[in-house]
């Protein structure tokens, strides 16, 4: 069986170079190309001789990782279906802003979707499998690796419920860290409020920022459009954040779809403020992004607005999400893995 090089660690690549008769020093070699020069081939690898890269051929590959579709937004953003070597599939997108260096990928960290959320294309899935801290990393490689640009910040907001992942995603975290040098404030990890997982991301007191998944003010909006609010409603959301937001000293990220006729009336937006009156946060407003087989609307432009300012007169930062790839539903909840 073929070795797949993007799924080593630095100190598996010497064992296997050792293996195979070679120094540690080419393991070194080996472990830069693929991630801070995210080469396609073996034979890209030319400061190796060229006996040895032959030789490694017929033993490895970089990556198995197969794009299958590749779709560029008019605004810059794109998106890419990938293959893993079971067949199973997932999207992720490069996110491109005119005013800013940043470079973020936005990854998946499972195939499909537990959670069940009315208004997100990955939810109709339902769950298939975790995927392992390599199929996540790999998604940034093949993102490098077509396009030739080099990805800043990472956002765990593709499919799938992270902290149903927690381990692969923190040693995803690490790996992005060490090998493609992209700094542990520069991750943002998302979740819709698994409240025990929020309790231990508290007391790992990672650098990393916390965005939860929010949608509604009060439990019955919220039940209707998320079923997570079953088992972790929002009273003891609101406690785990306190507790983190103290363990910590970070502030979280408050996402809020704003759905037409759903949450976003004046009275959402007051009862909002009030739930977050004493929690450290800041908020990104999205506006709802169609999803194939739903019956939401995106809300009015006034509404959108009349909203922003009821949370800043209650004093809290609030920020409105730029839409990107709404044009080959690359926006958020519209990733679904499908050709």
């Amino acid at each position: 069986m073929m070795k797949v090089l993007s799924r080593m660690s630095l100190g598996e690549l010497e064992e296997f170079c050792l293996s195979i008769g070679q120094s540690k020093f080419r393991a070194r070699q080996i472990y830069n190309w693929i991630y801070l020069k995210s080469v396609k081939s073996i034979d890209d690898m030319t400061d190796l001789s060229k006996r040895f890269r032959e030789e490694l051929k017929e033993l490895a590959v970089v990556s198995d990782i197969k794009v299958v579709k590749k779709q560029v937004s008019s605004d810059g953003t794109v998106k890419f279906l990938l293959e893993y070597s079971d067949a199973q599939r997932v999207e992720t997108v490069l996110m491109r802003f005119d005013n800013r260096a940043n470079l973020t990928a936005c990854v998946s960290s499972q195939v499909g979707c537990a959670m069940g959320c009315a208004f997100c294309a990955t939810g109709k899935r339902g769950f298939i499998r975790n995927l392992t801290p390599y199929e996540i990393t790999e998604q940034v490689l093949a993102i490098q690796m077509e396009t030739g640009l080099k990805v800043t910040n990472i956002v765990f907001m593709g499919q799938g419920e992270p902290l149903l992942n927690l381990y692969n995603v923190l040693a995803a975290m690490k790996i992005f860290n060490e090998s493609f040098q992209i700094g542990v404030r520069r991750m943002t990890v998302s979740t819709c409020g698994i409240v025990p997982q929020i309790n231990k991301l508290a007391q790992l007191n990672m650098q990393s920022t916390l965005a939860i998944s929010l949608h509604a003010p009060k439990s019955e909006i919220r039940q209707k459009i998320m079923p997570v609010e079953k088992k972790y409603n929002l009273e003891l959301l609101k406690k785990s954040l306190i507790d983190y937001t103290k363990m910590t000293g970070r502030r979280v990220t408050i996402e809020y779809v704003l759905i037409g006729g759903v949450n976003d009336s004046a009275v959402c937006a007051k009862d909002l403020a009030y739930y977050l009156s004493d929690l450290n946060c800041n908020i990104n407003l999205i506006v709802y992004n169609p999803v194939e087989g739903d019956e939401f609307k995106r809300p009015k432009k006034d509404d959108i607005y009349k909203f922003k300012y009821l949370l800043e007169v209650a004093g809290k930062k609030v920020t409105i999400r730029l839409e990107r790839g709404l044009d080959i539903d690359a926006a958020c909840g519209q990733l679904s893995g499908k050709v």
